[in-house]
Formats: structure tokens, C-alpha cells, sequence
């Protein structure tokens, strides 16, 4: 048994391992888009979220989703999901009840499902995971 909070390191392997289960048509696409975990959220996200708590955003989807994509823009960054390992492990720590791969599975799936051009409600309607 794990004696320390697992590290970004371990919270990207678990986002990667996550892509690789993907449907084939699905894991290319995702492959496009970086993964990138940090502690928590920063300002500049929870400013344009309007969130005050970094312990309420646990995932956030940062590009321009394929079903607004032009053959005309210039990228000028790549697409991303940002996962937030603090808020992630609070979460799971309150839930108890779903395992810390199935919760950064669920939250990397739930940022990527924006990519694709998902909205919240379309996703909702096909997740039902949180019930």
C-alpha cells in the first residue's frame, strides 16, 4: 500500500493508460492533444471559469474542439487537458467509493469528450457516471 499521494508522474500515467484504452478511433485523435497535470488550477483558469475554489476544477479541456476546427487556423498552441492532481485526490478521498484510476480515467475522458465538440449536456447524457 502506497505510503504517499501519488505525483503528477503517476496521475499522467494513469491519464495515458486511460487514452490507450480508447477505442481505436477514438485513440488516435486523443493522441493529438498533450496531457498536462498540475497541483491545482491556476488563476488565469479559475478567472475565466469564474471559480474561486481550485479544489472545484479537477479537469479542464484548453484548445479549439474538432468540430470548430479550420483547415485555415494556425495553431497557436496544442490542444490540452489540464488535469489537477489535488482537486482529483480531494475528490477521491470524499467519494471513497471508485478507485483513483477510474476517477482520473472518468475526468481525462470527460476533458477529451470536449475536444471531439461534446457539451457538458451531451456528455451528461452519455456519462451517467456521477449518479
Amino acid at each position: 500500500m502506497p505510503t504517499h499521494p501519488p505525483s503528477l508522474a503517476e496521475i499522467e500515467a494513469l491519464a495515458l493508460a486511460a487514452r490507450e484504452m480508447l477505442p481505436p478511433a477514438f485513440r488516435e485523435a486523443a493522441r493529438a492533444v498533450t496531457i498536462r497535470v498540475e497541483d491545482l488550477a491556476p488563476d488565469m483558469f479559475l478567472g475565466e471559469l469564474g471559480i474561486d475554489d481550485p479544489f472545484e476544477l479537477t479537469g479542464l479541456y484548453d484548445g479549439i474542439p474538432l468540430t470548430q476546427k479550420s483547415v485555415m487556423d494556425s495553431p497557436i498552441q496544442p490542444d490540452t487537458i489540464w488535469l489537477f492532481r489535488r482537486a482529483i485526490l480531494d475528490e477521491w478521498v470524499e467519494r471513497g467509493d471508485v478507485t483513483l484510476e477510474a476517477l482520473v480515467a472518468h475526468v481525462f475522458i470527460h476533458e477529451l469528450a470536449h475536444h471531439f465538440g461534446w457539451s457538458d449536456d451531451d456528455i451528461a447524457a452519455i456519462d451517467r457516471w456521477w449518479e
